[in-house]
C-alpha cells in the first residue's frame, strides 16, 4: 500500500491476504484482551445524526436515494451502476430468484445499516473526530467510504502499522487540514471487513463475536488475519474453540485454519475437537469401537439396542478403509457371543429353559457381527466356525422352534453371502455347511417367514440355490434331491426351483450335447491315425 498526503492510492495487499506474518502473536487466548488499547473510546462522542426528511415529491424512493439523503452522513456510495443482464430474473415454481443488482441492493442496505449503527461513546465512523477517510471497494461494484482513526488502526492492526507510521509522520509536517485518504480494493466482503474494523473500536470482542455464526466468524477471522488484527484472530479462535459447529462449517473451518497457518496461536486447540494425535490413533480407535461394540452387545433395552446396532454399523461402513477395527477384535466379540450361545442352547436341548431368550439374543448378536465382517471381505472364518458347529446341529430338533429359529438366520444369511460372492471359502466347507445347517434350516423356515421382520424370503432362496450351484454337480445332485422330496411333502419349505433347473440342465442337457458330440471326434482321431 502506498500513500500520500494529497492522492488516494490503491492496494490490494491487506485484502489478498498476503500481509506478513509476525511472531510476536499472542501465544494464548486468555491474553487477546491485553492486546486492546484501553481509552481510546470517547465517551462524550454525539450519537448518529438523525436522518433526513425524505423527498415528499417522490413517493418511492428508491434504496439508494434513501441512503445517500442521510444529513450528515458519511457513508459513500459509489460505482452502483450495473449492465441491464444482471436484472434478468427467472422463476422456479413461486419462487423467485434474486437477480444480481437485487443482491447488491441487500447488500448495501446491510452496510448502510451496519456503519449507521453505532453505540454512545463509540467513534467509528464518527466525522468530527476521524483523521483518516477508508475508501473499501469490492470486485462486484461496491465502494464505501468511511471515517476512521489513525491511532486505533495503528494500534490494533499491524498491517496498517507499517503502512501508516513513516508516511504519516512526514503528512503531519505539511500544513493540512484535510484528512488522510486511504483506500482498499478488490475487498472479498465489504461488510466483513467493515465488521472487523469495528472490532477495534470495540471494548468486550469476546460479548460483540458472541452475536455472530460461525460462517461469519470465518470471514472476520480471514481479514484479521491479512491485517495483522491480533485481537481480532484470538477472538474469533475462542469463539469457534467454544461454539458448536455443523458438518459443512467443520470443513470450512478445518480449510481456513490450514490455509492461515495459525498454529501458533490456538488453531490447535480448535482443531482438537475434530482430530487426534497420530500417535494415539491406531489404538485408540480399535479400543473405542471394541468397546462400543460389547456395550451394544450387552444392553438390556432391546429397542435401543437395534437402534445402535443400526447406527455402528453405519459409521463402521462409512470408514471404507477399515484401519479403525482390527480383524482379531472381531473376531474376540463373535467367540464370546457363540460361548453363551453354545452353552443356553446345550441348556435348552436337556430341557433346561432357564434363560433360554440367550439363545435368541446372542444369535442376534451374531447376526450383526456377521454382517459387519461380510461388509469388511473378512466373513470367511465365522464360515468355517460355523460350519463346523456339528454339537449344535445335531441337538437342534430338541429345542422349541420358537427359541431357536434365530439361529437358522444366522444360517440364511451365510447363504446370502455366499450366493453374492461376498465370502470364499473351499468347497469342502460349503459342502459341510450344508450338511450340518440345511436341515434345520428347513425346518425353522416357516417360523423365519412368520417372526422375522424385514426377511427377503426371495432373497435368501436365491442365496441357498446360488450355495449348492457352488459345488461339484454331484454334490449338486444330492442336496436338491432331498429338496425336491421335501418340498413336495412339507408345508414352508423354501423354494430353490430355479437352481434346481439350473442343475437339471448341466445334469442331463449338457450330458446328453457332450454325448453326440463324441462320436464325431472319434472319427476325426481315427482318421488320423489312418494318414499317419
Amino acid at each position: 500500500m502506498d500513500f500520500s498526503t494529497t492522492t488516494t492510492t490503491t492496494s490490494t495487499a491487506a485484502n489478498g491476504y498476503s500481509s506478513p506474518r509476525d511472531s510476536s502473536i499472542p501465544s494464548s487466548f486468555t491474553k487477546f484482551n491485553s492486546a486492546l488499547t484501553a481509552g481510546l473510546l470517547n465517551p462524550m462522542s454525539p450519537p448518529p445524526p438523525p436522518p433526513a426528511t425524505l423527498d415528499k415529491s417522490r413517493a418511492s424512493p428508491t434504496l439508494f436515494e434513501m441512503m445517500s439523503s442521510e444529513a450528515g452522513s458519511p457513508v459513500q456510495i459509489q460505482n452502483l451502476a450495473l449492465p441491464s443482464s444482471s436484472r434478468t430474473r427467472t422463476t422456479n415454481g413461486s419462487h423467485l430468484v434474486i437477480s444480481a443488482q437485487d443482491k447488491q441492493a441487500l447488500a448495501m442496505q446491510r452496510i448502510s445499516n451496519l456503519l449507521m449503527t453505532r453505540s454512545p461513546g463509540n467513534q467509528f465512523n464518527d466525522p468530527a473526530s476521524s483523521d483518516v477517510k477508508l475508501t473499501l471497494s469490492s470486485k462486484d461494484g461496491i465502494s464505501i467510504t468511511m471515517c476512521v482513526h489513525r491511532q486505533i488502526l495503528v494500534a490494533h492492526s499491524r498491517f496498517f502499522a507499517v503502512k501508516l507510521s513513516d508516511r504519516w509522520s512526514k503528512q503531519q509536517m505539511a500544513p493540512s487540514s484535510s484528512p488522510y485518504i486511504v483506500e482498499i480494493s478488490d475487498c472479498d466482503d465489504v461488510e466483513v471487513y467493515i465488521e472487523t474494523l469495528m472490532l477495534m473500536y470495540c471494548r468486550d470482542l469476546r460479548k460483540k463475536m458472541m452475536r455472530q455464526d460461525v460462517s461469519r466468524v470465518l470471514g472476520i477471522l480471514k481479514v484479521s488475519a491479512a491485517i495483522g488484527f491480533d485481537a481480532g484472530v484470538l477472538s474469533c479462535l475462542e469463539y469457534l474453540e467454544a461454539a458448536p459447529w455443523s458438518e459443512d462449517e467443520e470443513c470450512r473451518i478445518a480449510s481456513l485454519l490450514s490455509e492461515l497457518h495459525l498454529e501458533n496461536v490456538g488453531a490447535t486447540e480448535v482443531l482438537r475437537r475434530v482430530s487426534v494425535e497420530a500417535s494415539h490413533n491406531n489404538g485408540s480407535n480399535d479400543e473405542v469401537l471394541l468397546n462400543l461394540l460389547h456395550i451394544v452387545l450387552e444392553g438390556k433395552d432391546e429397542k435401543a439396542r437395534r437402534d445402535m446396532k443400526t447406527l455402528v454399523s453405519k459409521m463402521l461402513r462409512e470408514n471404507s478403509s477399515g484401519n479403525d477395527l482390527r480383524k482379531e477384535s472381531l473376531y474376540l466379540a463373535c467367540d464370546g457371543c457363540l460361548h453363551k450361545l453354545k452353552r443356553q442352547f446345550l441348556q435348552a436341548a436337556e430341557s433346561d429353559l432357564e434363560n433360554v431368550d440367550q439363545i435368541a439374543r446372542q444369535a442376534d448378536n451374531l447376526h450383526w457381527i456377521l454382517d459387519i465382517l461380510i461388509d469388511r471381505q473378512i466373513a470367511e472364518d465365522f464360515l468355517v466356525m460355523w460350519a463346523s458347529l456339528s454339537e449344535l446341529s445335531d441337538v437342534h430338533g430338541k429345542v422349541p422352534v420358537v427359541h431357536r429359529f434365530e439361529i437358522s438366520r444366522v444360517t440364511a444369511r451365510i447363504f446370502v453371502g455366499i450366493g453374492k460372492g461376498q465370502i470364499l471359502t473351499p468347497k469342502e466347507v460349503r459342502c459341510l455347511l450344508l450338511r450340518n445347517w440345511l436341515t434345520p434350516f428347513y425346518d425353522d423356515f416357516a417360523w423365519m417367514k412368520r417372526a422375522s421382520k424385514g426377511l427377503d424370503r426371495y432373497l435368501v432362496e436365491d442365496g441357498l440355490s446360488n450355495t449348492i450351484l457352488t459345488l461339484p454337480l454331484a454334490w449338486q445332485q444330492e442336496f436338491f434331491l432331498a429338496w425336491f422330496d421335501r418340498f413336495l411333502n412339507s408345508n414352508d419349505c423354501p423354494n430353490i426351483q430355479r437352481g434346481f433347473e439350473v442343475w437339471w440342465r448341466r445334469a442331463f442337457w449338457r450330458r446328453k450335447e457332450q454325448s453326440q458330440e463324441e462320436p464325431a471326434r472319434l472319427r476325426i482321431i481315427a482318421s488320423a491315425t489312418d494318414n499317419s
